[in-house]
């Protein structure tokens, strides 16, 4: 562990250990036109070619734009851009007033290989935001987009000395609340043991990156957290059959596996999978001296994206069904079961894969060619809502139910 005195973070954090949270994934990819970001295009698309799969409900933003999709009144649909310091700030009003702990905010390689101005507007808006209400937040870097052609992790170091001496992203004005373990700035790295990556597991410098996280004189002392497939123990299945993986997990200090798409509610008896996979993975992460953190999700829907990114592929809108709360609750409360201290929420804002938890409509646009999904007819907070419900069972607050709560 580096001496202290040499490093760049603060000691101070309201946030010393992840355990007791409940953290979500943040994307902050959303742009319009207009919005002062440059964009020229809306990311939500057009009726013949949209990314989306569920849209938000924007009564409570300060400001909106005007999409190509319509209500069925006839009005023109609008959407928010994470571009606007309101609409984060709204974001994180909404994590305190529901009790969700926080986030990791996503950057994604190609934003850290060329310190995205646009990307550190967001981010420098978020920690501020996080500060005033007193959430938790921390880095999560993407490895999509990192390429197998003479590209390697470096380009993570450089970003994080830049987030770190630039953003001052572990050190911010203000409330200190960024995300440490055991007293360490958490630093994620997503993307490790997939196989439909274009990059070579043993080869993109991912040993050096986590050295150096943990490590370097000035900027390490951090506790390093790995995104991995959900079979990472058993390297098989949706992971690589490479036992490398495992050198590199015992190298770092906390443990998520993605398991999005991996459990269903329409299979019988998957939270009984979900559950004995969960039991393992922890025993053999206190064997090894690691923490562990499961990762649970809403539902899932792809079917606008899909249509044109893999058209041989196409996914059916609303493939894994919300159920009113039930699946995501099912997942919260096996985990706990099993023996969880912390959790990992897939995602905060995602309406392109639909596993937003943050507030969405019942009454999205109506098109003949874009299907958006419902929520069952749940008010449009029912999933921050059960998220801070999550978080107080989490707590020891009020008991582990495993029927879903209802609101009074």
């Amino acid at each position: 562990m580096p001496a202290w005195s040499q490093l760049k973070h603060s000691r101070e954090s309201r946030y010393t250990t992840y355990h007791g949270l409940v953290m979500a994934g943040y994307q902050g990819w959303f742009r319009a036109a207009g919005d002062g970001s440059g964009a020229r295009h809306y990311a939500y698309g057009d009726e013949t070619r949209s990314g989306i799969d569920m849209w938000p409900d924007v009564s409570e933003y300060e400001k909106t734009y005007v999409t190509p999709f319509r209500l069925a009144n006839g009005q023109p649909a609008r959407f928010f851009s994470s571009y606007d310091k309101s609409t984060v700030d709204l974001h994180f009003k909404w994590m305190q007033q529901y009790g969700v702990d926080g986030v990791f905010m996503q950057r994604f390689f190609n934003n850290a290989k060329r310190h995205d101005s646009i990307s550190g507007v967001i981010l420098k808006n978020a920690f501020a935001a996080a500060s005033r209400y007193n959430r938790a937040i921390a880095v999560m870097y993407d490895l999509s987009g990192l390429k197998a052609a003479g590209e390697d992790c470096s380009a993570i170091i450089e970003d994080w000395k830049y987030l770190v001496d630039q953003l001052k992203v572990t050190n911010q004005p203000g409330a200190k609340t960024y995300l440490q373990e055991n007293g360490k700035p958490v630093v994620a790295i997503w993307g490790i043991g997939f196989p439909d990556r274009p990059y070579n597991l043993r080869n993109i410098g991912l040993d050096r990156l986590i050295d150096f996280l943990k490590n370097d004189p000035v900027y390490g002392g951090c506790a390093v957290m790995l995104g991995v497939p959900t079979a990472w123990r058993t390297l098989n299945a949706d992971c690589l059959p490479d036992p490398y993986l495992h050198t590199l997990i015992k190298q770092a200090d906390i443990v998520l596996p993605w398991t999005v798409q991996r459990y269903s509610p329409l299979l019988h008896n998957d939270m009984d999978r979900f559950r004995d996979n969960l039991i393992e993975d922890l025993a053999w992460c206190r064997a090894n001296k690691l923490e562990y953190v499961p990762c649970v999700y809403p539902g899932f829907s792809w079917h606008n994206l899909s249509r044109y990114e893999f058209p041989d592929d196409v996914k059916p809108s609303g493939s894994i069904p919300r159920q009113g709360g039930r699946f995501y609750w099912q997942q919260i409360t096996t985990a706990l079961t099993a023996g969880a201290s912390m959790l990992y929420v897939a995602m905060f804002d995602e309406v392109n894969e639909a596993t937003a938890i943050f507030k969405t409509t019942d009454q999205p646009p109506v098109s003949s060619t874009t299907p958006f999904i419902h929520v069952d007819g749940k008010p449009s907070d029912h999933y921050l809502w059960l998220t801070g419900e999550a978080a107080k069972m989490l707590r020891n607050e009020i008991p582990v139910s495993i029927k879903m709560p209802e609101r009074k």
